[in-house]
């Protein structure tokens, strides 16, 4: 399906400008109906991915709601400083390694690429930052040692463990509901070293088929969580204003990252904002590669440009879970083809509605009722849209 592409010119940007000018400035974003004051800079650590397979709907859908949080503050005369990690030290990624018979961090360097030209092609914008996990042992090595020192981790059989209780308290959840969830997402809870099912590694004793250095406690490897919160400590300091990444991810990932960081740093809370992405589904499951059931991005990029694409992800509530189904896609398509037309309108430059637009984007990134009034108005109003979500 082709459709006619709008570029936006200066005088969109200047437009932007005069309207941000005409009317009062705001405070920052709200996430979450929460508003998060800020001046002109957004620390934001974005949980990146895994490299170790292709990149699927569920993948964009995150980063391109990341990208289009990124462009809102731009819009809005905030400066976002993106770190997005890459966790190239993980079980399922040195699992994958072995088989393709070739270095965990080869492997994980050329799906990397593969992510990167994927996103490119979305219309999703590089990060600032983008560490990967090897490169910071020796900071995740400080981060035990200094949890160690703290009493909030203990050292038993080369590994050094993190007390988990209050990244449960912090998430809300009954003990039942996070073994469940630690079970599933790798955390062990059946590790016998540990004083409680729930605490979790931040540095692993060495095992055969993972790869290892050395470290106060022995050769091993960092815990998942751990190389998240040293990370993000290590790039942005004691805390991050949004902590961007799926829903899925919020336990015990990002609770446990959060923890970390709050308990070697004492600041809190270590993260001002979430915007935790809803999760996209088929047919009602999550996309998952052990379920068979993945929509990957470049079949899609294959029938529909990428503007339609992002259209589908971001016309709905970011925190919403949603079930993909190829009707979307054309749908999203024709709200496009309407956004082009009303943006090549000739209409009076209203700086009401630009403001109002500004004001929706800002309030929870409202894109659909942004697109509804884009479109009614038309001019310059929808060409500031389609520029500020990358359309």
């Amino acid at each position: 399906m082709m459709l006619a592409a709008v570029v936006p010119d200066t005088r969109s940007m200047t437009t932007i400008h005069a309207a941000a000018a005409a009317s009062p400035p705001l405070a920052g974003p709200a996430l979450g109906g929460r508003r998060l004051p800020m001046l002109d800079r957004a620390r934001i650590y974005a949980c990146g991915i895994t490299p170790y397979d292709v990149t699927h709907l569920g993948h964009a859908a995150t980063f391109v709601w990341i990208d289009t949080l990124s462009r809102t503050l731009r819009l809005l005369g905030i400066e976002p400083e993106i770190c997005r990690n890459i966790t190239d030290v993980d079980d399922v990624l040195d699992a994958a390694a072995q088989r393709a018979g070739a270095p965990f961090d080869a492997f994980a360097a050329v799906q990397q690429f593969h992510f990167e030209r994927d996103m490119a092609a979305l219309g999703v914008r590089a990060a600032q930052h983008e560490p990967r996990a090897h490169r910071y042992v020796g900071q995740v090595i400080r981060l035990a040692a200094g949890l160690l020192a703290t009493g909030a981790a203990y050292q038993r059989g080369g590994s050094v463990y993190f007390r988990g209780e209050p990244a449960v308290q912090a998430a809300g959840l009954d003990r039942a509901a996070a073994l469940r969830l630690s079970a599933e997402y790798g955390g062990r809870p059946d590790d016998p070293g540990k004083d409680d099912p729930l605490d979790a590694a931040v540095w692993q004793a060495s095992e055969p088929g993972h790869p290892a250095w050395e470290s106060p406690w022995g050769t091993g490897r960092p815990g998942w969580h751990a190389e998240c919160a040293a990370m993000a400590l290590s790039v942005f300091g004691v805390g991050v204003d949004i902590h961007a990444g799926g829903k899925d991810l919020r336990f015990p990932h990002h609770a446990y990252h959060a923890a970390m960081a709050e308990a070697f740093t004492g600041v809190r809370p270590y993260a001002r904002g979430w915007l935790h992405v809803g999760t996209v589904t088929l047919d009602g499951r999550k996309m998952a590669k052990s379920a068979g059931n993945l929509v990957l991005l470049d079949s899609l990029l294959a029938g529909y440009p990428a503007a339609a694409i992002r259209l589908m992800i971001l016309d709905r509530p970011w925190a919403q879970d949603w079930d993909y189904a190829p009707g979307l896609l054309g749908a999203a398509a024709i709200r496009l083809e309407s956004l082009y037309r009303a943006a090549g309108r000739t209409a009076l430059e209203d700086q009401h509605v630009i403001a109002e637009i500004r004001r929706l984007l800002a309030t929870d990134l409202n894109v659909p009722a942004a697109l509804d009034l884009a479109i009614e108005a038309g001019g310059a109003p929808a060409r500031i849209l389609a520029t500020a979500l990358g359309l």
